[in-house]
């Protein structure tokens, strides 16, 4: 496998119950490269994303982040899957951002972001607190260390989100729709630590509805659509000139 890749995907195949949702997504992430999903409700892009760091398992194929198969290891031609204790560790180096925050509402916002290096990675307390003022200034809520969620804006509790993420050093970060539950006038905000991130060089993988992010960010946009990867390619190509009916169809309606 190339050493410049940090995700490949091959084949990868997700049922729940008779519903196949995935059907042989094959798809790589070079390392540096920002890829957004796009596609209407239920074409897969988010289980795919929780595939990635296996917070959900798949039935076929092999998923690899920098290399290494996610949430099994092979012996011979088997998968056996991994504990959830070796499977948490292999999520460490793999930040996701949800569409609701999902920050604890007893912590404030500085709190958040110390928890999990303190407890996972064993961080001294007055190395994570250094961290976590510096990821707040950059995503612009230096002020906000001390506020508790109920007390941030939605905009503002994500973007403590990504913060929170991004504590832990991931190689790679996941994006499920990052703005969808934000109202229109918080939403550039986002958007605006986002490319910051990804001009830090941050592998990202971002499924989303914004078709102004993905022209002006990704490397690569994906089209998915009922379970399959319909187009892909160079976004500013596929937006202005999709190849598709599918695709064609899906833009029409969000261009």
């Amino acid at each position: 496998m190339s050493e410049t890749l940090m995700v490949d995907a091959d084949r990868v195949s997700k049922s729940f119950g008779s519903n196949e949702v995935l059907k042989s997504i094959t798809l790589t992430v070079k390392r540096g490269e920002v890829m957004c999903l796009v596609g209407p409700s239920g074409s897969g892009k988010s289980t795919f994303l929780r595939c990635i760091n296996h917070l959900e398992r798949v039935d076929a194929g092999r998923l690899r982040v920098d290399g290494v198969l996610v949430g099994y290891q092979e012996k011979g031609d088997k998968l056996h899957e991994l504990k959830p204790q070796d499977a948490a560790l292999q999520r460490r180096d793999i930040g996701m951002v949800f569409q609701r925050f999902n920050l604890f509402p007893h912590m404030t916002a500085l709190e958040n972001i110390i928890e999990a290096p303190i407890r996972v990675k064993r961080v001294p307390k007055s190395q994570a607190v250094t961290r976590a003022r510096e990821l707040l200034a950059s995503v612009g809520l230096a002020d906000k260390a001390d506020s508790y969620p109920a007390h941030l804006s939605g905009g503002q509790q994500q973007r403590v989100a990504i913060a929170r993420a991004l504590a832990m050093d991931p190689k790679l970060m996941l994006f499920d729709e990052p703005t969808s539950a934000l109202d229109p006038e918080l939403v550039g905000d986002v958007l605006d630590v986002m490319k910051k991130l990804a001009l830090d060089g941050m592998t990202m993988i971002v499924v989303t509805h914004e078709m102004g992010f993905a022209r002006e960010v990704a490397d690569s946009l994906v089209f998915m659509d009922g379970g399959v990867v319909v187009e892909a390619g160079n976004p500013r190509e596929v937006l202005a000139n999709p190849q598709h009916e599918r695709t064609k169809a899906f833009l029409s309606k969000v261009l």
